[in-house]
């Protein structure tokens, strides 16, 4: 047998569909390469290989049996806080340590329906609240390509999985870039579907009743994959509404994308933020790639107009955010967080103090955000007149040093030799998260010292399609890696 461990979900099906290998010899090899592998990165805080077995063995009788499908014998991961039945859900909080889901997330049980086969889960930061993956339950995850780095967060240890060859597809979820940071820093794809496309029930905080949008209106599901191909294959076997009639997925049908060859794309670059700044690393990686872009016929932009104010939407975003996080606070941390915002100068619109007003947003506050919110999407849609995808940057540096100090807020990320507070970070994020936009990660590059670096491309809200189309033309056009090399070193 061949070694699939770097192949996408499509490699695999047509290896399985040819006769090549078995679901049972890929689900095999893959239980091997975690135990020999894992103990260093640990990526897969908890395994499930015995019920992998038996769904492999299961999947190979189905396409015995002249059955088919994109995921049909397909190893893969589940980020801990997506309910698989049997397994775990924690977020990484002790006291739910022996909190064992009842029944699969909607997600997962449609996958488990077309044949996956789940390996095991993924692990997280606590309470799924940073730019890294550890938690005291299963320890810390490093990232395949260095282990003294981050693989991200939250949906950290699904991209040291994919990174390390452990599974084709992983799912994660995303409110502040969890599925976008770790596919930047590990050298990964990732989507964050526009809000409400997936169903969210299943991904559910331990202990609460299992409502169908746990996330509010900015958290969402999503895949990640090792090409762009398998992300379009996830959305459209995930994309369909809830079959309870609950959440938001029931709004809208999938579009296509809006074109199917690179050169008809018109794409805006956004390589700098008037809050944060990029690292030259970063920048020099998305002006090679635009560069490449306008040599391939792409339509290539440097400015517009129609973009909304990226400072107003960033404060807006962490107030709207902050506010979702906190609702579960115990009482003694929101009232220091009182205090803390009741402190703070009027005239102070840091980050640091938007996301403190937000911890304790009144309502009245909380829809003067919405509003605010409101129109810049309305904004977005505007400039998607003109242009189909922002490449921006997903992170302002690639993968940095673990760092667990204590208070997090206290930490800092060194951007060109200068620290800044790495949770002015989220912005990034928020510039798709906070219109409710898609946003498909890519790797576009390495660093000087061989780190992934990747970009977001942002596309028109329910447009999924066609961010994801475009990163799969990068693909063809670049390289599965998004360089000019097609092939990149694995870890």
């Amino acid at each position: 047998m061949g070694d699939y461990a770097y192949s996408t979900a499509g490699e695999l099906v047509a290896a399985m569909d040819g006769g090549e290998v078995s679901a049972v010899e890929l689900t095999t090899a893959a239980i091997a390469r975690i135990e020999r592998l894992d103990g260093d990165i640990n990526a897969v805080c908890v395994r499930d290989f015995d019920r992998a077995l038996v769904a492999a063995e299961e999947a190979d009788a189905a396409r015995a049996g002249g059955q088919g499908g994109p995921v049909l014998g397909v190893p893969m991961t589940i980020k801990d806080s997506i309910d698989v039945a049997g397994l775990a859900t924690t977020w990484g909080f002790p006291r739910f340590k022996d909190h064992v889901a009842a029944a699969d997330a909607v997600a997962v049980a449609r996958l488990r329906a077309a044949g996956a086969v789940i390996l095991g889960k993924t692990n997280v930061p606590l309470a799924l609240g940073d730019f890294q993956s550890y938690n005291a339950i299963y320890g810390v995850t490093s990232n395949p390509w260095d282990l003294g780095r981050t693989p991200g967060g939250s949906s950290g240890g699904s991209a040291a999985a994919l990174a390390a060859g452990f599974g084709a597809v992983s799912m994660g979820s995303d409110i502040g870039g969890s599925l976008r940071v770790p596919a930047h820093f590990c050298g990964v794809y990732a989507h964050k579907p526009s809000i409400g496309l997936l169903p969210l029930r299943g991904h559910t905080f331990p202990g609460t009743r299992p409502l169908p949008d746990l996330g509010g209106d900015l958290g969402v599901i999503g895949p990640m994959a090792r090409g762009a191909a398998d992300l379009a294959m996830m959305v459209r076997l995930l994309a369909d509404p809830d079959e309870a009639g609950l959440g938001l997925a029931y709004r809208t049908a999938l579009r296509p994308a809006r074109h199917d060859e690179l050169g008809s794309f018109r794409v805006l670059i956004l390589e700098a933020h008037p809050l944060v700044p990029v690292s030259s690393e970063v920048r020099a990686a998305i002006d090679v790639l635009a560069k490449r872009l306008e040599a391939a016929g792409v339509t290539v932009l440097r400015h517009s107009p129609h973009l909304p104010d990226l400072a107003e939407g960033a404060r807006s975003y962490l107030r709207l955010l902050q506010a979702g996080m906190s609702a579960g606070f115990p009482p003694e941390v929101y009232a220091a967080a009182l205090t803390t915002a009741a402190a703070l100068d009027p005239d102070d619109t840091s980050l640091a103090a938007e996301r403190a007003r937000g911890v304790v947003l009144s309502h009245r506050d909380w829809v003067a955000a919405d509003t605010v919110r409101a129109v810049q999407r309305a904004r977005w849609a505007e400039l998607f007149t003109d242009i189909d995808i922002v490449v921006a940057p997903v992170f302002s540096i690639p993968a940095f040093p673990h760092d667990h100090g204590e208070p997090m807020v206290m930490r800092t990320i060194t951007i060109d030799g200068e620290e800044h507070n790495h949770l002015d970070q989220l912005v990034w994020g928020g510039i798709a998260t906070a219109p409710g936009l898609p946003s498909t990660a890519v790797p576009v590059a390495r660093s000087a010292q061989g780190l992934p670096i990747g970009v977001q491309l942002i596309g028109p809200l329910f447009e999924d399609h066609t961010p994801i189309r475009f990163a799969e033309l990068l693909d063809r056009e670049f390289g599965r890696s998004g360089s000019a090399e097609a092939e990149v070193s694995r870890p």
